[in-house]
C-alpha cells in the first residue's frame, strides 16, 4: 500500500507541474517550487534500486507460482547446507569456551553453586520419587497377595486378561506416583529460574525413559512377578531370548535418546550457540547409530548363513548411516521421512500383532462381540500412530523452510497430503468395520439352524452379503480416491464426467455385460436361488456355489462346475425350496391282489417314518396312488411321497429295497415279458423262445431311451 501511495503522489505532482491551468493561456506563469518532501520522493523514484524493486513487485504472483523452483533456489539450498556444515566444523574449537561460559552462568545465577549442585538436586528429587514409588508398590503388593495365588492357578482367558490388566496397572501406576512426587516436590519450593530450567528437563527425561521401558516390558512380557501372578502376558508373540534382546536394546537406545533430549534442553537454557549445541547432539547421535548398527548385525531371529540376509544387513547399515548424515546436514524433513519409511511398517505390524494376540485369548462365547471392537482397537491404534507421525512431520515442516518450493505451494501440497492420509485412514477404518460385520454375519448364517424360515433367511444372507461386501469395497475405494485427488488440487469434475461418458460407451458396446448385471440384480431381488441350492436352467444344473457381479457358479452333481452369466439363465428351476413330491412306478403281474399291495406299501411307509435317518426328512411318506396303466405284461402302479429337498433320491432307493422285500415275502411277482404259443409240434419251443427274446430286447430298448435323454 505504501508503494501505491508513493506512486499516486508522484503522478499527482507530475500532473501539477506539467499541465497548464484550466481556462488560462499557454503563456508562462509563475509556479511555486515543489516542497522538499516531493523532491525527496522524486529522487527516490529515480533511484535504480527502487526501480528494480518496483519492477519485481509488479510481477504477477500467478507467474511466479507457475515458474516452480529455479536454479537459484537449488543454489540457495546447497549454500545453506554448506553453511550449516561449516558452522558445525567451526564449533569444535569453541566447545571448551561454551562449557566454561555455561559454568560461570550457573555460578552467577544459582548463588555461587556449580554444575554439581544441579546433579545433586536432581538426584534428591529422583530419590524422593523412587521412595514414594517403592511405598506404593508395597501397598499394591499387599493388597493383591490374596488374589494373586488364585489368578496364578487359573489359565482361562479371563484370567490372562486379568493378569494383563494388573500388569499394566502395576507398571504404570508407580510411574505416575514417581512423576507426581518428584516434580511436585520440586515445584513446592521457590527456585531461581535457571535452576528450574535445568532440573526439570532431567526429571522429565527420566520419567519418559521409564515410561518407554514399561510399555516395552508389557509388550514383550520380560518382567516376572511384581505382585500380579507368576508372569506377564506377552502381547508380541516371540520367545524369551528375542524378548530379552529387544528389551535390552530398547533400554540403551531410549536412554541415549532421552539423554540427548535433556542435554539439548540444558544447552538451550545455558545459551549455548546453535552450532555448538548441534555438534554435541550429533555426537550423542553417534551413540544411537552405534546401537542401531549393533542391533542390525546381532539380531537373534536372522539366519546367519543366508546370503540374502547379509545383503539386507549391509543395506540397512548404509541406510542408517545415510539417515545420520541427513540429520547432520540439517535436512530434517528428509530425515523424518526416512525414519518413517524404516520404522512405521514394523510399528504397525507390532501393533496389529499385539491387538490380535490380546483378542485371540477371548473365549468362544465372546467371539461374536469381538470383531468390531477388535477392528476399532487395531485400526484405531494404527490411526493414532500414523496421526502422531504426520503431526510431527507437520511441525518439522513448519519449523523448516522447504527450500525448493515456495511457501504457499509447499503448504498447499502438504495440506493435501495430510488430508489424503486422514481420508485413507478413515476409509480403511470404515471398510474394515463393514467387512468384519459382514464376515461375522456370514459365519453365523452358515452355522444357524432351526426352523425352515430361519434356514431360508440364512441362505438369502449367504447369497446377498458377499455381493454387498464387494459393492462396499468398490464404493469406499472410489469415494476415497476422489476425495484424495480433490484435496491435492486435482479437478475431479472432468474425471467424473469422463467416467460417465466412458460408462455410457461401455453400456452401448457391452450390452451383454449390462444385461448380465441387470439380470443378476433382478434374480437377487426375486430370490430365485441362493447359495447351496440345486437349480436347473436349460442344459445347466448344479448346486449354487457362489456369485459374482455378472455370473453364478453351479457345481454339477458329477463334479464339473459351470460359470453361467445371469443373462443366459432364463427360467430357473429351483429344486431346493420347501418340499419335493417324488413319483415312481412299479409294474406287477396281472394276477396280483391290488389291495394287498396297497396294504404292504402302507406298512413300508410307516417303517420309513420310524427310521431315525429317513423319518425326519419325510413330510408325507410313500403311498400307492393306484393303477396308472395296463401294460403288455402287467399292471403299472403309481406311488408318491413328499420329502424335504435333496433327500428324495435317497429315500426312494430305500423304499425300492423295502418294497421288493415285502413283495418277495408275500409272493407278489413283478411284471415280466411272457409269451404263450399254441400247438404241440417240436417247432413251437424255438418260436416261443425267439418271441421272448424279441420282447425282452424291445423292453430293454424302450427302458434305455429315457436314460440316454
Amino acid at each position: 500500500m505504501r508503494l501505491f501511495r508513493m506512486c499516486a503522489v508522484a503522478l499527482w505532482v507530475g500532473a501539477v507541474v506539467a499541465a497548464p491551468a484550466h481556462g488560462q493561456s499557454a503563456a508562462p506563469a509563475a509556479v511555486a517550487p515543489p516542497p522538499e518532501k516531493v523532491e525527496q520522493l522524486l529522487k527516490l523514484l529515480d533511484d535504480p534500486d527502487v526501480k528494480a524493486w518496483i519492477a519485481t513487485k509488479g510481477t504477477s504472483p500467478a507467474a511466479e507460482e507457475t515458474m516452480g523452483p529455479s536454479a537459484s533456489d537449488f543454489m540457495l539450498w546447497s549454500n545453506s547446507i554448506r553453511a550449516h556444515l561449516r558452522g558445525i566444523g567451526q564449533a569444535v574449537p569453541a566447545v571448551p569456551g561454551e562449557f566454561e561460559g555455561a559454568s560461570s552462568t550457573i555460578m552467577t545465577e544459582i548463588n555461587g553453586r556449580g554444575p554439581g549442585a544441579i546433579l545433586f538436586l536432581f538426584a534428591i528429587f529422583a530419590a524422593l520419587g523412587l521412595g514414594a514409588e517403592l511405598i506404593f508398590r508395597r501397598l499394591v503388593k499387599r493388597a493383591g497377595q490374596r488374589h494373586a495365588a488364585a489368578v496364578a492357578a487359573d489359565e482361562t482367558p479371563p484370567a490372562r486378561h486379568h493378569i494383563l490388566g494388573r500388569a499394566i496397572f502395576a507398571a504404570m501406576a508407580p510411574l505416575v506416583v514417581f512423576a507426581i512426587v518428584s516434580i511436585g516436590a520440586f515445584h513446592a519450593f521457590t527456585w531461581p529460574p535457571l535452576l528450574g530450567a535445568l532440573v526439570l528437563p532431567l526429571l522429565v527425561a527420566l520419567i519418559a525413559w521409564r515410561v518407554v521401558m514399561s510399555i516395552t516390558a508389557i509388550l514383550l512380557g520380560v518382567r516376572k512377578g511384581s505382585g500380579i501372578g507368576p508372569g506377564m502376558v506377552r502381547l508380541i508373540p516371540i520367545d524369551d531370548v528375542k524378548a530379552a534382546f529387544w528389551y535390552r536394546r530398547a533400554a540403551v537406545f531410549s536412554g541415549i535418546f532421552f539423554t540427548g533430549w535433556a542435554a539439548a534442553g540444558l544447552m538451550t537454557a545455558l545459551n549455548f550457540t546453535p552450532n555448538v549445541k548441534g555438534l554435541i547432539v550429533y555426537t550423542l547421535g553417534l551413540g544411537l547409530l552405534a546401537v542401531a548398527l549393533e542391533t542390525v548385525w546381532n539380531r537373534p531371529e536372522a539366519p546367519v548363513a543366508s546370503k540374502a540376509y547379509r545383503v539386507k544387513e549391509w543395506l540397512l547399515t548404509f541406510y542408517l548411516c545415510l539417515l545420520w548424515l541427513l540429520w547432520v546436514a540439517g535436512l530434517s524433513l528428509a530425515l523424518w521421512v526416512g525414519i518413517y519409511v524404516l520404522v512405521l511398517p514394523p510399528i504397525l505390524r507390532t501393533t496389529s500383532a499385539a491387538v490380535k494376540s490380546f483378542f485371540s485369548t477371548a473365549d468362544d462365547a465372546a467371539k461374536p462381540k469381538a470383531p468390531v471392537v477388535e477392528v476399532l482397537i487395531e485400526r484405531g491404534a494404527r490411526v493414532i500412530v500414523i496421526a502422531l507421525a504426520v503431526a510431527w512431520l507437520a511441525l518439522v515442516l513448519r519449523s523448516r523452510t522447504v527450500g525448493l518450493m515456495g511457501d504457499e505451494v509447499a503448504s498447499r501440497l502438504f495440506r493435501g497430503v495430510l488430508g489424503g492420509v486422514v481420508i485413507l485412514l478413515t476409509a480403511d477404518l470404515v471398510w474394515n468395520i463393514a467387512k468384519g460385520l459382514i464376515n461375522r454375519r456370514i459365519e453365523r448364517a452358515r452355522v444357524e439352524g432351526g426352523d425352515p424360515a430361519e434356514l431360508a433367511r440364512s441362505g438369502r444372507l449367504l447369497t446377498l452379503l458377499p455381493i454387498l461386501r464387494n459393492f462396499l469395497a468398490v464404493l469406499i475405494a472410489a469415494i476415497a480416491v476422489m476425495m484424495v485427488l480433490s484435496g491435492l488440487g486435482v479437478a475431479i469434475g472432468p474425471l467424473i464426467a469422463g467416467a460417465g461418458i466412458f460408462g455410457v460407451a461401455i453400456g452401448f458396446g457391452s450390452q451383454a455385460l449390462v444385461r448380465d448385471i441387470i439380470s443378476g440384480i433382478f434374480y437377487m431381488t426375486d430370490d430365485a436361488f441362493r447359495v447351496g441350492e440345486y437349480i436347473q436352467s436349460g442344459s445347466y444344473k448344479g448346486t449354487v456355489e457362489s456369485f459374482s457381479i455378472r455370473s453364478v457358479k453351479l457345481r454339477h452333481h458329477r463334479g464339473p462346475i459351470f460359470t453361467v452369466p445371469f443373462g443366459t439363465l432364463g427360467a430357473v428351476q429351483n429344486m431346493s425350496r420347501d418340499w419335493v413330491i417324488d413319483k415312481f412306478f412299479i409294474s406287477v403281474s396281472y394276477d396280483t391282489d391290488i389291495a394287498k399291495v396297497k396294504k404292504l406299501v402302507k406298512g413300508v411307509g410307516a417303517a420309513l417314518l420310524e427310521d431315525e435317518e429317513f423319518g425326519p426328512q419325510i413330510i408325507e411318506t410313500v403311498k400307492m396312488k393306484g393303477v396308472e396303466d395296463f401294460g403288455d405284461y402287467g399292471i403299472k402302479l403309481s406311488f408318491a411321497m413328499m420329502t424335504k429337498p435333496g433327500h428324495q433320491s435317497t429315500i426312494r432307493r430305500r423304499a425300492y429295497a423295502m418294497i421288493r422285500e415285502a413283495f418277495t415275502a408275500n409272493d407278489i411277482g413283478f411284471a415280466s415279458p411272457t409269451v404263450q404259443v399254441a400247438g404241440n409240434d417240436d417247432l413251437s419251443a424255438p418260436a416261443a423262445a425267439a418271441a421272448t427274446r424279441d420282447a425282452m430286447a424291445r423292453k430293454n430298448a424302450a427302458a434305455a431311451k429315457p436314460e440316454e435323454g
